[in-house]
């Protein structure tokens, strides 16, 4: 029996969280050989700090997909392991490691990165974060062809997607993951039987994000209630959005921006019957609802159950810092 012809396509996919999860099923559907996964090694976490395998890891388990986990890809050895697999096509999504030219330039189809963002805008490291705290409206997915620079490569295919009043981090991550798959599924084909000309970007228009750290999650309560509304979304669920209140860090959850008139930056204050929240802390301009909760070393609250265990919440001052 002759080989199909596309079997003979030998793609090697890169990457780590559950964002690349559906995109490396994507690919595993396919007519082509998928010949390895890389991804970053274990890692520990959780209060036991025990060792946890990346979700891509896991999914390639499951495809019965062979796995390499090198610590730095720059590293000869990782090179070797991956010229041994002889990819014809590199799919990235969400690696972690950046692809030195050696590497690009080893796949006769290139390597093509799955981006959360429309490019050039949001280019960078906290691409969908990115958007949610520059409170657009829309973002999408771009499948770029990788070059040397910070997601400067040319495009493929790009496809725009919302941004919901009630989107997080976590919610759009998912969403958009599942329209790079898809988008991913449709191109590849099209790129591997060379039906796509790529389309340079325009370097003029380009906005970049940066590396979100835990210290993002401070509450400033002097900026305006919207862009603490954005900060509440975008750093959900990392880091999380939090303030101090008694000296104990307090989560903000789930919040809502208020046009109503502001007190001293960071009181908290009762707000009137028929409001989208019950209480609310006042801010450099507007109020910010706030809807759910979570007092450090407890549960997660709705905010009308935190305040029947806590009735003096109201009327106090929210911290910047633990009070001494």
């Amino acid at each position: 029996m002759l080989e199909c012809p596309s079997m003979s396509i030998r793609i090697v996919f890169m990457g780590t969280p559950a964002f690349a999860v559906h995109s490396l099923e994507a690919i595993a559907r396919l007519p082509y050989q998928v010949a390895g996964v890389f991804t970053q090694p274990d890692r520990t976490s959780g209060r036991g700090q025990h060792l946890a395998e990346s979700p891509v890891k896991r999914s390639a388990a499951a495809l019965g997909i062979p796995v390499f986990q090198p610590e730095r890809l720059s590293a000869p050895e990782a090179f070797e392991q991956l010229a041994a697999l002889k990819p014809d096509l590199i799919v990235v999504a969400a690696y972690g490691h950046i692809l030195r030219k050696n590497v690009l330039d080893l796949p006769r189809l290139g390597c093509l990165n799955v981006h959360p963002s429309l490019l050039p805008k949001h280019r960078g490291a906290s691409p969908v974060a990115g958007a949610i705290l520059a409170g657009d409206e829309e973002t999408g997915v771009t499948i770029m062809l990788m070059d040397e620079g910070m997601d400067t490569g040319p495009v493929l295919a790009q496809v725009p997607s919302a941004v919901l009043p009630e989107d997080t981090t976590g919610s759009l991550t998912e969403r958009l993951a599942r329209v790079g798959a898809d988008l991913l599924a449709q191109t590849v084909p099209l790129w591997v039987e060379g039906k796509l000309k790529p389309r340079p970007q325009d370097h003029a228009r380009a906005t970049y994000t940066r590396v979100i750290t835990p210290q993002d999650g401070l509450l400033d309560w002097k900026l305006p209630a919207r862009e603490l509304w954005l900060r509440v979304r975008a750093f959900s669920p990392w880091p999380g959005s939090f303030t101090f209140w008694k000296g104990h860090r307090l989560k903000v959850i789930e919040a809502v921006p208020l046009g109503v008139a502001t007190d001293q930056p960071g009181r908290v204050l009762s707000l009137a019957a028929g409001s989208p929240a019950p209480v609310g802390v006042a801010t450099g301009s507007g109020v910010l609802g706030l809807l759910r909760v979570q007092l450090e070393g407890r549960r997660e609250l709705a905010i009308d159950e935190f305040l029947r265990g806590s009735r003096d919440f109201v009327g106090s001052v929210l911290d910047q810092e633990v009070s001494c």
